[in-house]
């Protein structure tokens, strides 16, 4: 299948869309109607550009409200038509999409229809073009694909096919399996768009809230499989109307989708077992998380690791690197050495999580999929990990991703760092794992970052979540897989008020705002930061009164949480959280720490907009430690 994508998808003037398409890797593009017209570029300007580029273009559209009209208005929409037909042989393709009516008192009859559309083909055949009909799903009349199946089947043209769009069908749950029956050689064009599962009127919900295959909840895997099982062989296009894309950079846009394409047909691929030039994703589980801390701040981040209950058990062989380790498996690293990347990262961001390093079955695999995807890899000779031939990825905000194996693991703490003493041993409250990383990054990027992990690795895009700060709203969304073995939530700042907006400005851009380390008794955890004298986030009262009566717990529980600041919520099956806030260091970065109980799988989200308040209360401000 030939990767397309429709001009309609980016920002920008059409020269500027184009070439940011054949950058992203595609071969192919729509010309939409409205690009072209506002344009400054004549149709063989357009031509030559897109040849110049290497770019193919599938088709014109769309032709809007053609069929089951009659006296002038007919006579008009053939008029209309043939005008159309002129500018397709000067602009260079061969393919008309004329989308399905949404004029009321157009004529339903099936029969008119395909008539219409039999006098529209052989006019549209006697000049080697084809005419590609499209159900819209609000549309007046036609609005199934397998009603325009039914007309196309009548009118029996070479020159007349059928239009398929993911969005049209999936959002009217017409069944994938209805694929199944469609002559592929009818199909001549197949248009790609997923969206969030949201119960609302088509039309707006397609004109705003479209995004890239992966990153909805559609069931494009399978409308892919069942196009690949029938034997499709033509363009697979993206129509995506979002209104953040058309805000957002046309090549970052472009290249998102190109890698969504990219990531939809191998799933597909795996789906009907078939093979594909990109392995699939991996398993992934959070191995080691790595600071950039410049020396005058080292201090500061060793104190409150050490309050926290980690303990520094190496020191890097030739470098300024420490090594940190709970009671369990979670370790942290230290780098403030100016040579390697955490130098450059501390420089650009200052103190904050660098990079990160993640276990996969199979490291080489794992870093050959994110290049067939076009995620950026990193080489610095300096970097001591790169000494053992460990892959890394470029991810949010500069920093890096790691990619570890069983191979790599086995011998990277004893080689690279000198062990001075053992983990600490585990006790109540200690930490023993990661529990989740935060993230912040631009409403811009927001999509894009959904499709970057979801993408790479074996993790699921949870349901978006509306988050309600003192100064705006923040869209929030978890990726995680069934393991938690890796959590990540994404948040993105509606407003220039938010906390997540000021961690932007004060961070210089996108990164990690908090790292969540899991312990097995946070009253203890709690203690324990209370006799390091660690400053943690302070709840009001009230937050503790409405407590007791939401989850009916007792008086008992409810000051023993206020006595530590802790914040707790309850599943509906009994599973509880809790959590506890340490404030923020250098403006940018605050730690949590989490107790999960029973099947609890959820990040406290209840809670969210109490830490915030409390956080713009305090100010957000470091605190001596």
């Amino acid at each position: 299948m030939l990767n397309s994508i429709a001009t309609v998808s980016l920002s920008g003037t059409l020269r500027e869309k184009l070439e940011a398409i054949a950058e992203a890797g595609f071969r192919a593009a729509e010309i939409f109607e409205n690009d072209f017209l506002a344009s400054d570029l004549s149709a063989q300007d357009v031509r030559l550009l897109m040849s110049d580029l290497g770019l193919a273009n599938v088709v014109y559209q769309p032709f809007r409200d053609f069929e089951g009209l009659s006296g002038l208005d007919r006579i008009r929409a053939f008029d209309r038509a043939e005008k159309k037909f002129d500018l397709m042989q000067q602009i260079g393709t061969d393919l008309l999409l004329v989308c399905s009516t949404t004029i009321r008192d157009s004529s339903a009859d099936p029969q008119r229809i395909a008539d219409d559309f039999r006098e529209l083909g052989e006019r549209a055949g006697k000049r080697q073009l084809r005419i590609a009909y499209e159900a819209l799903a609000w549309g007046q009349h036609i609005n199934d694909h397998r009603q325009v199946i039914d007309i196309v089947r009548q009118v029996d043209l070479p020159s007349v096919g059928l239009v398929l769009d993911s969005f049209h069908s999936l959002s009217r749950d017409i069944p994938v399996s209805s694929i199944d029956d469609i002559d592929p050689e009818k199909i001549f064009l197949v248009q790609m768009a997923d969206a969030p599962l949201m119960k609302m009127d088509l039309l707006q919900w397609s004109r705003h809230y479209r995004c890239m295959p992966l990153q909805g909840g559609l069931a494009v895997t399978e409308w892919v499989a069942a196009l690949m099982r029938i034997g499709y062989k033509g363009p697979l296009s993206l129509e995506i109307f979002n209104d953040s894309f058309r805000a957002g950079f046309a090549k970052i846009i472009a290249e998102d989708g190109h890698r969504s394409l990219v990531a939809v047909r191998g799933e597909a691929s795996q789906l009907l077992d078939q093979k594909t030039r990109i392995v699939g994703r991996p398993d992934v589980k959070l191995e080691f998380v790595e600071f950039a801390a410049a020396p005058e701040t080292e201090p500061v981040l060793e104190k409150m690791l050490r309050g926290l209950g980690l303990k520094r058990v190496g020191r890097h062989r030739t470098r300024a690197v420490q090594l940190w380790q709970g009671a369990g498996k979670a370790r942290i690293i230290i780098n403030n050495d100016g040579a390697s990347l955490a130098g450059s990262f501390s420089l650009m961001h200052g103190q904050g999580v660098c990079a990160i390093g993640v276990r996969v079955p199979d490291r080489k695999a794992a870093a050959s999929r994110a290049v067939t995807l076009g995620i950026a890899t990193h080489h610095e000779t300096a970097d001591s990990l790169n000494q053992l031939d460990i892959p890394a990825l470029r991810a949010i905000g500069g920093s890096l991703i790691y990619l570890l194996d069983d191979e790599t693991e086995e011998h990277l703490w004893e080689r690279e760092f000198i062990i001075e003493s053992a983990s600490p041993t585990q006790v109540r409250g200690g930490i023993y794992d990661f529990d989740h990383l935060s993230s912040v990054v631009r409403p811009d990027e927001f999509l894009s970052w959904v499709l970057y992990w979801t993408t790479v690795f074996k993790l699921d895009a949870c349901p978006v979540v509306d988050v309600i700060d003192p100064g705006g709203m923040v869209q929030s969304r978890a990726i995680e897989n069934r393991t938690g073995a890796l959590r990540i939530t994404l948040g993105a700042a509606q407003g220039q008020h938010t906390l997540a907006s000021r961690f932007e400005r004060n961070f210089f851009g996108s990164g990690y705002q908090h790292l969540a380390l899991a312990t097995d008794d946070i009253f203890e955890a709690a203690e324990r930061m209370k006799r390091a004298s660690l400053p943690v986030l302070e709840i009001g009262q009230n937050y503790y009164d409405d407590l007791q009566a939401r989850f009916g717990i007792t008086k008992e529980l409810a000051d023993r949480l206020a006595a530590s600041n802790i914040l707790y919520d309850r599943a509906p099956d009994g599973g509880e959280f809790f959590q506890i806030f340490s404030r923020a260091i250098d403006r940018t970065f605050f730690f949590e720490i989490v107790q999960r109980v029973g099947t609890y799988g959820g990040y406290g989200a209840p809670n969210t907009a109490i830490r915030l308040t409390a956080q713009r209360r305090a100010g957000a401000v470091p605190e001596a430690l």
